[in-house]
């Protein structure tokens, strides 16, 4: 199976949030969602700035051309607004193997449920559309918040990669690793769908 015909551009959909294909034209609405919280304050995230985000999105579309990405909007269903962004990245069409990943949203809509939703989506899609053995997520070591988030998820700790890349400062990123792999995954679906039915 190509590269190309394994990550087709589709739209994901759920209660609160719908996943929308990246586009060049989304620059403006992600500056703004970026700018709810200053997000590219935090050093451990990688937010683009407000003169960034055309490079971020253009970054993101040669990766998707290359076959390894699969790049979204997080559009607020209520509102058609986008809030944030996120991406099915590093994909091994070989080994069936892709990471969840660049996830970020505007401040108003963390701590919500929409994390959740959009987790679920994509998992959902990997593992059942996708037919993935495993869907990967990596975060900063010292990114505590999502390191607690993906471990809510369901996803397990497989390590940590010591001075896995190099920071624009000169200093070097632990990144931790965990997955989800396809055995697990109904028990995964059960317990999402069990925390979004409470609200």
């Amino acid at each position: 199976m190509s590269v190309a015909l394994w990550l087709k551009e589709t739209v994901l959909k759920s209660r609160t949030i719908s996943l929308h294909p990246l586009r060049p034209d989304h620059a403006d609405a992600l500056a703004e969602a970026a700018a709810d919280g200053e997000l590219w304050e935090l050093w451990f995230t990688s937010v683009p700035r407000p003169d960034t985000v055309g490079k971020y999105i253009d970054d993101a579309l040669n990766e998707q051309a290359a076959g390894r990405a699969l790049p979204f909007v997080v559009v607020h269903n209520e509102t058609r607004k986008v809030i944030g962004t996120t991406r099915f990245s590093n994909a091994d069409v070989k080994n069936h193997r892709l990471e969840i990943g660049f996830t970020w949203y505007a401040q108003r809509f963390q701590r919500t449920s929409v994390n959740t939703e959009c987790k679920a989506l994509m998992l959902e899609y990997a593992f059942e559309q996708l037919q993935a053995i495993a869907v990967e997520f990596r975060t900063h070591w010292h990114n505590h918040k999502s390191r607690a988030a993906i471990t809510r998820l369901g996803a397990k700790q497989d390590g940590v990669l010591r001075n896995h890349s190099k920071n624009a400062d000169g200093s070097y990123r632990d990144t931790v690793v965990f997955s989800i792999i396809d055995h697990e995954w109904l028990m995964v679906k059960r317990s999402l769908q069990h925390k979004l039915s409470r609200g």
